[in-house]
């Protein structure tokens, strides 16, 4: 079983992703910061990380660089969840390995089918 790790300060945000994604199969473990995102990501690293850019004790944006600083052989997919469109708030991004962005509010039939398209090829690239 596929496993995600949802990081996001709002309740009914992380309710109804982990909901959506368990009834597609997936294990979901949902965090309220990016502290505990990354405590988590050391004991079991996901296949999966979707993370919030703006919560407290630590953004979305400092997990992501810790976690490629702290953790260069990482091979788990980052989705950044934003509302921030402009591109000089993803320029720090750039540094970020197999990171992509979502934009909220987040499509779960989008998320889902990224999700899918993401562990496909994976499959594809294990085959080989």
């Amino acid at each position: 079983m596929r496993s995600l790790l949802i990081a996001d300060d709002e309740p009914h945000v992380t309710r109804v992703l982990k909901q959506s994604l368990e009834r597609q199969g997936y294990q979901v473990e949902t965090v309220r910061n990016g502290e505990m995102a990354l405590e988590r990501i050391y004991e079991k690293l996901p296949d999966v990380l979707i993370t919030d850019i703006q919560m407290p004790k630590m953004t979305g944006e400092v997990l992501c660089k810790r976690i490629q600083e702290e953790i260069p052989q990482r091979d788990f997919l980052i989705f950044v969840l934003t509302s921030r469109t402009e591109i000089e708030h993803r320029d720090w991004s750039r540094q970020i390995d197999n990171l992509q962005f979502l934009e909220k509010p987040v499509s779960i039939r989008k998320l889902i089918n990224k999700l899918e398209s993401y562990f496909t090829d994976q499959q594809i690239q294990a085959s080989q």
